[in-house]
């Protein structure tokens, strides 16, 4: 995927991928030379790696419910690579590789060039640095009270 283009739709809800269990919608916050990061509703924060992206959909007429606000002082990891990401997330529990039956939780231990290591239950495991699609890490927007009432109010009328 092409930085630029990816620029073009910061702040703007996106579906990244069509279907599958690696598809997300969410809030397009910054975009790097290999890297982009998404807020969305339920995971979080996700930082995607940009060569594994087959599409990212925006909608400009039919725009998709996006029922977050985003604090000023929200902060988030703002690096500009994708390595330094991971880098960063060193001795956080993250989720790696967010569907399918490739996704991996645990805490992220060390960071080297070829690969990471994730201590998971009383598994030590390494996974190539090529092969992360995405990652995130317990950072969320809360709903205000207002969003959850109105969700809640929607799910009774629906049953």
């Amino acid at each position: 995927m092409n930085k630029k283009m990816i620029l073009s739709l910061v702040d703007k809800v996106v579906k990244v991928d069509r279907g599958g269990p690696e598809s997300r919608v969410g809030m397009l916050l910054a975009a790097k030379d290999d890297h982009f990061t998404l807020l969305t509703e339920d995971d979080g924060i996700i930082y995607y790696n940009t060569q594994h992206i087959k599409s990212i959909t925006y909608n400009s007429k039919n725009q998709v419910d996006f029922n977050l606000e985003v604090p000023e002082d929200f902060e988030y990891i703002q690096v500009d690579d994708f390595r330094s990401v991971l880098e960063k997330l060193s001795l956080h529990w993250v989720k790696i590789n967010r569907g399918g039956p490739e996704t991996l939780e645990g805490v992220m231990d060390v960071v080297t060039d070829d690969f990471v290591t994730i201590v998971a239950n009383e598994e030590i495991i390494r996974v190539a640095l090529f092969h992360i699609r995405n990652i995130s890490y317990g950072v969320k927007v809360q709903k205000t009270k207002e969003d959850k009432d109105n969700n809640e109010n929607e799910n009774k009328d629906k049953k």
